[in-house]
């Protein structure tokens, strides 16, 4: 689902033209908590029609890359009058089939590929895909999607033909060795937003799809028609005020290092920590850039943070690398030297399953997901506040944990599951 932003974009040049090189205007973005609802078209041998899912969303849009909820991207070229782009593309698409039933299929997926859009006029735009899951089973998009905005309120209207390759088609629905011919389905669709006050915003969204001929023959479907409906909550730029141009915060470095424990997070909060017995390890590499400096009007540093995290070989695992992004947020007080409280919510993708991960999971049950929920929940001290040393304002040191989880089998595209790996770590962080 897409929400269009309406802070204009950060210029390389407004960057340089500033007094301070690093210092950023008040970008595009945005983190959502949203309840998804949606119909299941297969026959289940317990009667289920429905099945939900919670669905944590981060949106950030510049010239370069964006986030918007359950999809990604990176503009590639865009013509001089601005109605042509060439982007690359990667979309969240769940998989609905009963809860009980999806850790074994390891959660929902997530098609990449290739994006082709035309603007028609200042409300409507053409866009042409084509996309491919991680098995090579490709399908197409051609879609017309329009853009209305009434006061508090901002709607969004789709309407999506979806061809299917016959290998799409046979392996998402129908039985392991049928085979189902390709076909093109329809899905007409709505997003709203509704601007409550200052950053918060409600959020919605409904849909429905046609399935083609050739799905709906399938033996294990059993409607034509399916049915989502998302609803939820989100902070975004407050539209009724005009961006900064600049802002108080600075981009900046993070590098930490941090110790595996069984213990859960409830557990590290009231410092009863267990030590993983096979001392598994990881070093972390965070970038922070500014998005703005305030929220609902209190001084508030908030950052797109993405990372990368190497999990080091040990007796029980190979080295693995994660990759993370999140938005964070730092609010600083005095006490009495500057401290700072932060709390990032993301996203973690990780190439091969920690031990750490593995262990619970095999205890519980489950089968694992590379995917999962981030959290990161830091609190550091200013260096030059603390030893008077004006020079090293801008060096943070502290302690942070280090959080992947799955939302207590509240969500579908984290595999189902309840559970995780915890890090804590030490950290130094150097602002620009």
């Amino acid at each position: 689902m897409k929400y269009k932003i309406l802070s204009p974009l950060m210029t390389t040049a407004a960057v340089l033209s500033s007094a301070n090189v690093w210092a950023t205007q008040e970008q595009e973005w945005g983190i959502a908590a949203m309840y998804r609802v949606a119909t299941i078209p297969f026959n289940t041998a317990e009667g289920d029609q429905t099945v939900s899912s919670f669905v944590p969303m981060l949106f950030f849009k510049n010239d370069y890359v964006y986030i918007d909820g359950t999809e990604m991207g990176a503009y590639i070229y865009q013509t001089e009058d601005e109605l042509w782009s060439l982007n690359a593309i990667s979309r969240m698409r769940f998989i609905d089939i009963p809860a009980s039933e999806q850790n074994a299929i390891e959660g929902d997926t997530a098609d990449f590929g290739a994006q082709l859009a035309y603007q028609l006029d200042d409300t409507w735009e053409i866009e042409t895909e084509v996309m491919s899951d991680d098995g090579y089973r490709f399908h197409g998009n051609l879609r017309a999607k329009g853009y209305y905005q009434s006061g508090d309120w901002e709607l969004t209207p789709s309407a999506t033909l979806r061809y299917k390759s016959s290998d799409f088609n046979s392996y998402y629905f129908a039985l392991e060795g049928d085979n189902v011919g390709a076909g093109a389905d329809l899905n007409i669709g709505l997003d709203a937003r509704y601007h409550v006050v200052s950053n918060l915003y409600l959020l919605g969204s409904t849909s429905i799809t046609r399935l083609d001929d050739n799905a709906y023959d399938s033996r294990i479907i059993n409607d034509r028609y399916q049915s989502e409906f998302f609803i939820g909550f989100g902070f975004f730029n407050d539209k009724e005020k005009a961006p900064k141009p600049q802002l108080s915060n600075a981009p900046y470095l993070r590098v930490a290092h941090g110790w595996a424990t069984p213990s859960n997070i409830g557990d590290i909060l009231k410092l009863n920590t267990e030590k993983d017995e096979y001392n598994n390890q990881l070093t972390s590499f965070f970038y922070g850039h500014p998005l703005t400096d305030e929220l609902f009007g209190v001084p508030i540093d908030i950052y797109l943070t993405p990372g990368i995290v190497h999990h080091w070989n040990s007796d029980v695992q190979s080295s693995s690398t994660e990759y993370v992004v999140a938005i964070k947020a730092f609010y600083t007080f005095d006490w009495p030297t500057q401290w700072r409280f932060g709390l990032a919510e993301g996203m973690s993708y990780v190439d091969s399953i920690t031990y750490i991960e593995a262990k619970e999971m095999e205890e519980k049950g489950y089968t694992a997901s590379h995917l999962l929920n981030y959290l990161d929940i830091s609190l550091d001290v200013n260096v030059g506040d603390l030893i008077n040393e004006k020079d090293l304002d801008n060096l943070w040191v502290g302690y942070s944990i280090h959080h992947r989880s799955a939302i207590f089998e509240n969500a579908s595209q984290f595999g189902r599951i309840k559970g995780g790996s915890n890090y804590n770590t030490i950290y130094v962080q150097y602002e620009f």
